[in-house]
């Protein structure tokens, strides 16, 4: 399986402006900018758009495992805090920390912190990412 996404840039790296679109059109001509990522411009920008990826992977991954532990969430709701630190002379994505808030019936709280922290490893996007990924995770009653 593979899936594609594109970006345009035109202009200099401060005033220039951007669009990122991908192949299922979910974001189609989408801006983004150095106001969008450096500053609170409405718009998108890279490090939100993985924050965005590895929470809905990470989703998906914990309710793989909880289904092979013959458990059906209710409701999963995953966020990711995308951390973008100076790196030398440019930027580095050091860390993302998810947070977790679950609930799911007849999940026992040693049982649901072991399954989830066995989907941040074995997330395909935890696994692309060069950076230290934490996790806070709740189960709800």
């Amino acid at each position: 399986m593979k899936k594609t996404a594109s970006a345009v840039w035109q202009g200099d790296l401060k005033s220039g402006k951007g669009s990122i679109s991908t192949q299922s059109g979910a974001l189609k001509d989408n801006p983004y900018g150095f106001n969008t990522r450096f500053e609170d411009t409405p718009g998108t920008n890279p490090e939100e758009l993985i924050g965005a990826a590895h929470a809905g992977c990470f989703s998906m991954a914990l309710s793989m495992m909880l289904g092979q532990a013959g458990l059906t969430a209710e409701r999963i709701e995953t966020k990711a805090e995308v951390t973008l630190d100076k790196d030398g002379e440019g930027f580095s994505i050091t860390a993302i920390a998810l947070t977790l808030n679950a609930k799911i019936p007849g999940a026992e709280e040693s049982q649901f912190q072991q399954i989830a922290n066995k989907a941040k490893e074995g997330c395909p996007v935890s696994k692309v990412l060069n950076a230290q990924i934490s996790l806070s995770a709740t189960l709800e009653s």
